[in-house]
């Protein structure tokens, strides 16, 4: 079950959380949308629960099948969007920053050296594709994570979005003083 080592689909939620308060919002607003799509960043992952029921990885709902499709994440964007919307009344916003956070999860994958691709263009298209450039390293499963080739993977993540979780970290900077 190839996957990513998830520190980039978090980086990508927090940044993302950041962004979608914008600079005004107060900090614990902002943690809080950071926290809700990155959590939104990692759903699609969900599938690998289908190999406790015997659910093929090749299979359409199988690990990065059709929880991974451009589609489902529109549709998981719709939801957050709706969910979100209903605090703040800013549902075009939520509906775009959402869909693109779930949409970066099997665009992130597609970018991994592993696996039999992502099904992205389910429901129209099953087959499994990659993109024609694979730079992230596939994470080892389990206690391989422990390992030279996990503490690699992590490093590399860790470097790769390093900018993602330095803007979503960083505390903004206050007015200057007016006189």
């Amino acid at each position: 079950m190839p996957h990513m080592a998830s520190f980039g689909h978090i980086a990508v939620g927090m940044a993302a959380g950041r962004f979608y308060m914008g600079p005004s919002a107060p900090w614990r607003d902002r943690i809080d949308a950071m926290v809700r799509l990155s959590v939104l960043s990692l759903l699609p992952d969900l599938d690998a629960v289908g190999f406790l029921f015997g659910v093929p990885y090749g299979a359409p709902f199988g690990h990065r099948g059709a929880s991974h499709a451009l589609f489902s994440a529109l549709v998981l964007g719709a939801f957050a969007a709706a969910v979100v919307a209903h605090a703040d009344g800013r549902w075009r916003r939520a509906l775009v920053v959402a869909s693109v956070v779930a949409a970066s999860h099997g665009l992130l994958d597609a970018l991994t050296d592993g696996g039999h691709g992502i099904a992205l263009l389910w429901p129209f298209d099953a087959r499994r594709i990659f993109a024609p450039w694979r730079p992230i390293p596939v994470a080892p499963i389990g206690a391989g994570m422990f390992s030279a080739r996990g503490r690699h993977v992590v490093l590399w993540e860790v470097a790769v979005f390093l900018p993602l979780w330095v803007y979503a970290l960083t505390p903004r900077r206050s007015a200057p003083p007016t006189c």
